[in-house]
């Protein structure tokens, strides 16, 4: 059993626990002195640490911590720009003698792989545009092992292994009810980019099969999975023979879907469906990263602040 829970932790408190490395670096302040920076997780969430004030010594053992590995540390729970941060003050490397759980460490979705890929592709699989059934199927069939465990995100909403179906899961329920409102909207078209629109992420994102990111691949950095899904549409659609409008549509929605040019959509939604994709994106990710921050929260009191929420502290309402 872990000896202490990230969603645990109270500001102030000292505590000596294992944690999931997400990423480590060793930097350099401002007062010139080396300090190890790291991202740490478990089965509850993630919180950021710091070892400061490295000794020359200390290096060679620091710079070996690689993320993915379980590490144990002593700890001070400190609070930096409104959120919980650990003062690292030791800090060694685990082996099998530690006997750890991996299940304590990795967070994952809360439902199974399976069972969301089934529910997805049969959404597809009922398609009346064969077009439209087409690209889907192809894209969920090449992808279906790397989606078993992929997240979305590296440190964001849905950075959990299953991470990636989770949140196509929830906007296509989303995307069905929607539609049932919005009845000028193309149902299959909505639901095809909801289905396409991350799934570049698996080819932007590096990741292990815990469904711990390591970062980003080469051309994630130097394109983005918005650019790497254009590309992939138009391969796709003409291997399929799909018509030249629909395929400029589809490769429009995946484009567009950030909405503004500092998230990476050099357009805006030019048709309803694009529209109503990039909502149903924007409405999943922050009810995640909402439900995230106030599962940590006791209730009656506020979380600490969200960066992904514009920096806000949430309250949870109190027990009837």
């Amino acid at each position: 059993m872990k000896d202490i829970y990230i969603s645990d932790i109270k500001t102030h408190q000292e505590l000596i626990s294992y944690f999931l490395v997400k990423t480590s670096a060793v930097k350099v302040g401002s007062n010139k002195k080396a300090y190890l920076d790291l991202l740490l997780a478990d089965c509850t969430g993630e919180i950021s640490a710091k070892k400061w004030d490295i000794a020359d010594e200390e290096l060679p053992g620091l710079e070996k911590i690689k993320e993915g590995s379980i590490i144990k540390v002593k700890a001070q729970v400190t609070e930096w720009n409104g959120m919980k941060q650990l003062r690292v003050s030791r800090i060694r490397q685990t082996s099998a003698e530690d006997h750890l759980v991996m299940k304590d460490y990795i967070k994952a979705a809360p439902e199974e792989p399976a069972d969301m890929y089934e529910y997805i592709y049969s959404r597809a699989e009922a398609f009346q545009d064969q077009d439209l059934r087409n690209i889907c199927i192809r894209e969920l069939t090449d992808n279906k092992e790397k989606l078993m465990y992929y997240p979305a995100a590296q440190k964001n909403h849905h950075a959990e292994m299953g991470g990636l179906l989770y949140h196509v899961k929830r906007m296509l329920m989303m995307a069905e009810r929607a539609c049932e409102v919005y009845t000028n909207l193309n149902r299959e078209l909505v639901m095809t980019g909801v289905i396409l629109h991350d799934m570049e992420k698996i080819n932007e994102i590096q990741s292990n099969e815990l469904g711990v990111s390591t970062g980003y691949s080469f051309e994630g950095k130097m394109l983005g999975h918005l650019v790497q899904g254009v590309r992939t549409i138009d391969r796709l659609a003409g291997e399929l023979g799909m018509p030249r409008e629909k395929a400029v549509m589809l490769e429009h929605m995946i484009l567009s879907h950030h909405y503004e040019p500092e998230f990476g959509s050099p357009k805006k939604p030019l048709f309803p469906e694009a529209e109503m994709l990039h909502y149903l994106d924007m409405i999943d990710a922050k009810m995640f990263d909402m439900q995230d921050a106030l599962e940590k929260t006791e209730p009656g009191e506020f979380s600490d602040r969200v960066w992904t929420l514009d920096n806000r502290t949430l309250y949870r309402v109190k027990d009837e």
